[in-house]
């Protein structure tokens, strides 16, 4: 193969392909994860262009590693309004929207208040959030979980929120800041 150069071999169990370097790959844009494991792929240019346009629509920069179908599943959910109970496109809630989003992209049923998704999940420090924990927020100590959103990357995450419905928000922003409570994992 012309291109094989630029590839090293795998260890031998796994006869997967991965790029040899980092400079390597800046060499062929179009290089992506095909999974969240360790296999790797060439996809095509529209494929690149197709996760770079998801990853700008969540204002996120991304390093092709996270997961696709996450990203682009939120992504088109983005702009929903607000609508308390519900977990449709044509309204949704914050529990709601992640329920119906793990629904979507893991095959996976959680609880459907924020407060109970929260006993369901295994804690993780903020400083070893992945793409796709939960992100939860509180009022202040001692009060209950009110909220909950999808981590992107990057300190941003994905929310239904009551003053602008689905959208992307920083939790360096004053307000998700101060009522930050924790993350947590969901076993998929």
């Amino acid at each position: 193969m012309v291109l094989s150069f630029l590839f090293e071999q795998a260890p031998a169990a796994s006869g997967n392909l991965v790029v040899a370097s980092s400079q390597q790959a800046s060499l062929l844009g179009g290089l992506l994860p095909a999974d969240e494991g360790d296999n790797a792929r060439i996809l095509t240019n529209a494929d690149s262009a197709a996760y770079d346009k998801v990853a700008e629509r969540l204002g996120i920069e991304t390093d092709y590693n996270e997961n696709k179908s996450l990203l682009a599943t939120v992504a088109s959910w983005l702009g929903t309004p607000y609508r308390y109970g519900s977990s449709s496109k044509s309204g949704t809630d914050c529990s709601g929207f992640v329920t119906r989003v793990f629904k979507e992209v893991y095959g996976l049923t959680l609880q459907r208040s924020s407060r109970s998704m929260f006993g369901t999940v295994k804690r993780v420090d903020k400083d070893e959030m992945q793409t796709g924990d939960l992100v939860f927020f509180r009022r202040g100590p001692g009060q209950p979980i009110y909220h909950v959103g999808i981590y992107l990357k990057d300190n941003k995450f994905a929310h239904a929120a009551t003053n602008g419905g689905v959208m992307v928000s920083s939790l360096r922003q004053a307000y998700y800041s101060r009522n930050f409570y924790a993350a947590g994992r969901v076993d998929r």
